[in-house]
């Protein structure tokens, strides 16, 4: 996309999002940038890549302040963007410096004039993104660190080369915020998950990766609250197990040993684990089918009828 505009071309696009139709005079629009493909403060950065993907997913975001999901926290909207390169400028690892900018509206209204006012001022400029990345990729090894098996630590150096993670393959944008301090020098980024699968294995391996904050949608958090309520099912049943297998070793402990007090032998096996009661319980059990009437020794003779004695 190019950011060469038209105010009938914007209104057109602006008036995509609206109900009615609106005018020049009705429309504040302004320029922002988002992110860009350099390293940022908490050592990761979105690839080249990962910037031309994001471009389409944040039109018909919105802009609100410092991540609030109020409705009355939202002030704008982006209808356009687009990459824009800055030849002779290289990133902290050689590449050429790429930001993702966007062009968004806002309404002409008394409640909107301060904030118009500080944008025009250059006091509201610094803004975050939030958005979810398929990959958080090592800088050193290659690999990817949500799965697990990088050990290298962000913003140490590995010989000559330092280690940063990269954030590639956009998966959603969700909008921007005016923030007083972002992530990324020169726009801001609130690092986010998303997983192709949803498994809990990779959304857990995500949280434990990531250093700093992290945005999750409305689906990801239904995702997360169901599987915390599945735990909770599966936790009570194996607590229901656990009380009665813990009832039935102590009940057999008492018949392979009946000189000791039953109570001890509840006490005894509450503190066990469930691997330690079906180890008891099998061993209790098969002991206590043993034949009564089984040869008491093997070097008896034939004619010797002891071995059949109760």
């Amino acid at each position: 996309m190019n950011n060469n505009y038209s105010t009938k071309s914007e209104l057109e696009k602006i008036n995509c999002f609206t109900k009615k139709e609106l005018s020049e005079d009705e429309v504040y629009i302004f320029t922002v940038k988002l992110c860009n493909n350099d390293i940022d403060r908490d050592f990761e950065k979105f690839s080249s890549e990962a910037l031309r993907g994001l471009c389409p997913l944040f039109i018909g975001k919105t802009g609100i302040f410092d991540h609030s999901m109020k409705s009355a926290d939202q002030k704008a909207r982006i209808f356009d963007t687009y990459l824009e390169e800055e030849e002779g400028r290289l990133t902290a690892d050689g590449e050429t410096f790429c930001s993702l900018k966007a062009r968004a509206y806002m309404l002409r209204s008394d409640e909107n004039r301060p904030l118009i006012d500080e944008i025009e001022a250059g006091i509201k400029k610094e803004v975050s993104v939030s958005c979810s990345m398929g990959e958080s990729i090592c800088s050193v090894c290659g690999k990817d660190k949500r799965k697990g098996g990088c050990s290298h630590i962000s913003g140490k150096k590995y010989g000559e080369k330092l280690a940063y993670t990269i954030l590639s393959s956009p998966v959603d944008a969700y909008e921007f915020s005016f923030v007083a301090v972002p992530a990324q020098r020169e726009a801001g980024v609130t690092k986010a998950f998303i997983t192709k699968e949803n498994d809990m294995e990779s959304i857990l391996n995500t949280i434990k990766s990531c250093a700093g904050e992290i945005t999750i949608s409305k689906a990801q958090a239904d995702e997360i609250t169901s599987y915390i309520e599945e735990l909770r099912e599966g936790a009570k049943l194996g607590e229901k197990y656990k009380k009665e297998l813990s009832g039935e070793v102590a009940g057999l402990l008492s018949l392979a040993l009946p000189q000791i007090d039953g109570e001890l032998c509840k006490s005894v096996v509450s503190v066990m684990t469930v691997k330690e009661l079906l180890g008891f319980k099998n061993g209790l059990k098969t002991e206590a089918v043993k034949p009564q009437l089984a040869p008491a020794n093997e070097k008896q003779t034939k004619n010797d009828y002891s071995q059949f004695r109760i």
